[in-house]
């Protein structure tokens, strides 16, 4: 008897960034969230300056509505955009903010139109990071990093992209190499990075084109260096080889991902407290986190979705983007 082909998932999940030069960010604003809307989008998308970062998901006939909007806008028309897949949406509502950044590393002169490291294809990656002389540094956060990463590659342990620069001016003596090899989730926050190395004096700096996304896409499990899972900016909360659903779910309170051995510890209470956090938060912030879950499970036994603010974390805030 032949096996039913498997359901495609409905929600079609975009990650997207263009660094170029944006002016009159309000005039852009509007006419983007509009379009958005009448697409039935959700998500969030940033707009800077310096040019557009953000991760939206709704139909394919709506994700393609979007991004031919954003490729008519200045400087976007090699829009750079990564396609996955979802059961549910895993958003809540559509926002377009307007920042001083599409990704914040706080240095003035870091231009990646000007100068960024070498690309470097997932067909080639293994091959680069697996040559002694190469120094792989993974330029995420520790929320991400704990759940997984490429074999050998130095872990600076920031809480923010803005720590980078400073990691990696305190750490540069004793990195001691002159070729260095850079990767993050989609690819944008590699691109400041590189650029960032570049102004440091660094000649030979890689990155994975369309970052850890692109290669456990394009890579087969067997002949894969990477190791666990990755972290997405939305309620998935990570995926897999072939960008499948990850296993791990998050921790309102504190945004770590969890597995399920942290839900088995007495410290998990859901949407309140897990073990990287019990003893982190006062007695107000717990409140209000019970009181929040309270309306998540009232929400659940309706059959709705729960709309309200998610506490704000106290690590770099995640909002849906690329990286």
């Amino acid at each position: 008897m032949t096996e039913p082909m498997p359901k495609t998932p409905d929600i079609v999940v975009a990650a997207l960034y263009k660094f170029a030069p944006l002016a009159n960010l309000d005039a852009v604003k509007q006419p983007l969230l509009e379009t958005c809307l009448r697409a039935g989008l959700f998500g969030t998308l940033i707009l800077a300056p310096e040019g557009i970062n953000g991760t939206i998901a709704g139909s394919r006939s709506g994700i393609e509505s979007v991004l031919d909007h954003i490729r008519r806008l200045p400087g976007c028309r090699e829009l750079h955009h990564k396609i996955s897949f979802a059961n549910d949406n895993p958003f809540l509502r559509m926002k377009v903010r307007l920042k001083t950044e599409i990704v914040t590393m706080g240095i003035r002169g870091i231009d990646p139109t000007d100068s960024v490291g070498t690309y470097v294809e997932a067909e080639d990656w293994n091959d680069l990071i697996s040559d002694p002389n190469v120094i792989v540094i993974d330029t995420r956060n520790d929320y991400e990093v704990s759940i997984g990463s490429f074999e050998g590659a130095v872990d600076p342990q920031t809480t923010s992209f803005r720590d980078f620069p400073n990691w990696f001016r305190a750490n540069r003596a004793a990195l001691a190499g002159s070729k260095f090899a850079m990767y993050c989730t989609g690819g944008i926050r590699c691109e400041k990075a590189t650029a960032f190395l570049k102004k440091e004096g660094i000649d030979e700096v890689y990155h994975l084109r369309g970052g850890i996304l692109k290669y456990l896409e394009t890579i087969d499990e067997h002949s894969s260096l990477w190791q666990g899972q990755c972290f997405v900016f939305d309620q998935r909360v990570s995926v897999g080889h072939g960008l499948a659903l990850g296993s791990y779910e998050m921790c309102y309170a504190c945004r770590w991902p969890i597995a399920e051995a942290d839900k088995a510890s007495n410290h998990y209470v859901p949407g309140v407290s897990c073990p990287k956090c019990h003893d982190k938060h006062s007695d107000a912030q717990i409140q209000r986190f019970q009181e929040r879950q309270r309306q998540i499970e009232r929400a659940k036994r309706r059959g709705t979705r729960h709309l309200g603010a998610v506490p704000k974390p106290n690590v770099e805030e995640k909002i849906g983007q690329s990286e």
